[in-house]
């Protein structure tokens, strides 16, 4: 027998009948994304952090690569077990968001699934290569060596049956390709019209969350797109490129290299294997945590971990959520999640027990008996309520960390999860129930050109035009239009405003699209209006191209601007035209996501830079093509500006795996900058 096959070969497909099987499928698969992503996490928060952890700087930056590919992978399996729950929904069920309890029992899945939680080595990476092998591989991929297949049995399933059984399958993408086959029939049976659901309130798609690759489910059609993004993101469809098999793989070709020319090389904490917070009644595999700083560490931890799951089944359950209410819990769920990595990697810091006091302690993901959801009315007291309570055990927690003696560095992850968890309660608390119209908050108008800093600036009898040489694209809309105002090349003074009309002359300013050139008026005549309709062009292979009245990051700069979005660029936020020198592709006429029209499309637009992370804007807007056809109208989007989204123009988490950094300076200043035309 091959190391890590189990004796008996599962049967190459599970025919489901009904619809009430195809729940109990969709909730299994439900289960296998859910537990996946507690696996890499756990293997993630495992990864040594420093030098003085025993490794090289050279490994240290392979364990810090590893690390973000294993934290892009769980986002995806986020992404999968959200895909899983809108084609429940869309088939007339709940979806589903429990798990049993690790190491899960042997008869939940097919033998051939061993779901512990380990410590990352060599070994739990082979198993993660095992877990995401495609079908193609079946026989020549093996399990790690420290996950053996102990229970040898079949899931029958007997056709012809009215209760629901969860029958074998080889591979994970096996149980989709059951789940695959029954939805087709079963729609076709029944008729697509009466087997889905076409309201899609309680479904999360693409405009809802930065997940990558999210999909709503209405139809046959849309239902195997999901499918086929899981099975594709998983082991790789037609294709293993990109897939979490190639992408396991790759880290552990490079390990092996590692290891061979250190042996003694190790990338992970000795962390806990199946960690438990109670006496076990079955102690072999299992991890009794019992040291008391530890012990309190992994409740905190349990805790917000359970409390994103309670925050996803109120997304999935409630009727009559609004956009912003959704869009609050999502937002919460994912902050949420990483105020749980912070504090579950602080556990990690803490031995186990006294008896073993070399292994570290690890999270539990321990689950609550019961996710039925909370009642509408009374949702945001009772999640702030759970919030406050979490506050109150991190707050404890870093209490005895002081009175221990414990370094700042040890106190520094649990802060941030502090700041987090009072960021969500503030955003739990002020989610409106139903759409209202963005706040009336005093902010100033533009600065006139005299206050601007560090750009060129010429008075002349009617304008004082200024220019930003920082913010400037080299769109060339004024040196071709009017080329005796601004003589590029000149040196010198170059701007001669007085050399066309006024009127002509701010028309032809109002055309710069970075706001690079602004004016201020002389003249009793009026000053640049601000935009009746907010508008973003997605620039063909470049960039943002915003008009809008603009808060960038809590200031206003203009109605103008060129915002990156290639990743590239020096002087993040802005464009610098990096995109060029990179050679970046991407579309300028993405698919249209909604064109429904907004009770008003002007009024202040507010754009967050999110550190590493997208452009999360807020106000009425526009997305258009080069083209001017429209993309998107919304009031809340997060738009991509790593590069990497694979759903372009909008966010998909892709910043994570890549690393993407977004240090730079969102300045006005003019520093060494090219005029235009130059």
């Amino acid at each position: 027998m091959s190391r890590g096959c189990p004796m008996t070969k599962p049967s190459t497909h599970v025919v489901l009948e009904s619809r009430v099987q195809l729940f109990s499928a969709l909730s299994e698969a439900a289960e296998l994304e859910h537990n996946l992503l507690c696996l890499y996490l756990y293997a993630a928060f495992s990864l040594k952090r420093t030098k003085e952890e025993g490794i090289s700087a050279p490994q240290l930056d392979a364990v810090a690569r590893w690390r973000q590919e294993i934290l892009g992978i769980a986002l995806e399996e986020m992404t999968h077990l959200v895909l899983v729950s809108n084609i429940t929904v869309a088939v007339g069920a709940s979806p589903n968001f429990m798990r049993p309890n690790f190491p899960v029992s042997p008869g939940f899945y097919p033998a051939a699934l061993v779901i512990e939680l380990a410590p990352f080595d060599l070994s739990t990476l082979e198993h993660f290569i095992y877990l995401e092998r495609p079908a193609a591989r079946e026989e020549e991929v093996h399990d790690g060596a420290t996950f053996p297949h102990r229970e040898q049995y079949v899931r029958e399933a007997p056709v012809g049956r009215l209760m629901p059984h969860g029958g074998d399958y080889a591979t994970v993408g096996g149980l989709y390709g059951d789940i695959r086959r029954s939805i087709e029939t079963l729609s076709e049976s029944v008729g697509e019209e009466r087997f889905f659901a076409r309201e899609t309130a309680r479904q999360v798609g693409p405009l809802d969350s930065q997940l990558p690759g999210l999909t709503l489910v209405t139809d046959r059609e849309s239902a195997v797109r999901a499918l086929d993004t899981i099975v594709t993101q998983g082991e790789g469809a037609l294709t293993e490129d990109g897939s979490h098999f190639a992408r396991f793989q790759a880290i552990a070709i490079e390990y092996r290299g590692l290891l061979q020319s250190d042996p003694s090389f190790v990338p992970g904490r000795p962390v806990a294997r199946n960690p438990v917070m109670r006496r076990p009644l079955a102690p072999e595999g299992r991890v009794w945590i019992r040291n008391p700083l530890a012990v309190r560490c992994v409740d905190v931890a349990d805790a917000l971990y359970t409390f994103m799951l309670r925050v996803l089944v109120q997304v999935f359950t409630v009727e009559g959520r609004t956009p912003p209410s959704k869009r609050a819990l999502l937002e919460t769920s994912l902050d949420v999640m990483h105020a749980m990595a912070s504090v579950a990697e602080a556990a990690t810091y803490f031995s186990a027990n006294d008896d073993t006091p070399a292994v570290r302690a690890g999270l539990s993901f321990a689950m609550v008996r019961s996710l039925a959801p909370l009642d509408g009315q009374a949702e945001s007291a009772l999640l702030a309520e759970r919030l406050l309570q979490i506050a109150k055990g991190l707050d404890e927690l870093q209490s005895e960390l002081r009175r221990g003696g414990a370094p700042p560095s040890e106190g520094e992850p649990l802060e941030r999860a502090r700041a987090l968890v009072d960021g969500c309660r503030e955003r739990i608390l002020a989610a409106p129930p139903t759409p209202a119209a963005l706040p009336s908050v005093p902010f100033p108008p533009p600065l006139p050109a005299a206050e601007l800093t560090g750009a060129d600036i010429a008075r002349g009898k009617s304008l004082t035009v200024s220019f930003d040489a920082k913010r400037c694209i080299h769109s060339r809309h004024c040196t071709t239009e009017l080329p005796r105002v601004f003589r590029a090349n000149t040196p010198g003074t170059w701007l001669f405003p007085d050399e066309a009309e006024s009127e002509l002359l701010a028309a032809v300013i109002r055309e710069c699209p970075s706001g690079a050139l602004q004016y201020e008026r002389l003249d009793d005549r009026p000053a640049e209006p601000s935009p009746e309709v907010n508008l973003i062009h997605v620039q063909e292979n470049g960039p943002y191209a915003v008009l809008a009245d603009v808060d960038l990051g809590g200031r206003n700069v203009g109605y103008r601007v060129t915002l990156c979005r290639c990743g590239q660029s020096k002087n993040k936020p802005l464009c610098d035209g990096s995109h060029t020198a990179a050679q970046f592709k991407a579309t300028g006429a993405p698919a249209t996501l909604d064109a429904t029209a907004l009770s008003e499309r002007g009024g202040r637009l507010r754009i967050d830079p999110t550190p590493n992370g997208p452009l999360a804007l807020t106000g009425n807007v526009e997305l258009c093509a080069g083209t001017g056809r429209i993309v998107l109208r919304t009031v809340a989007v997060r738009l991509c500006r790593c590069g990497h989204s694979k759903t372009k123009p909008l966010c998909d988490g892709s910043h994570v795996a890549a690393g993407f950094v977004s240090e730079g300076p969102a300045t006005t200043t003019r520093g060494d900058a090219a005029r235009p035309g130059e």
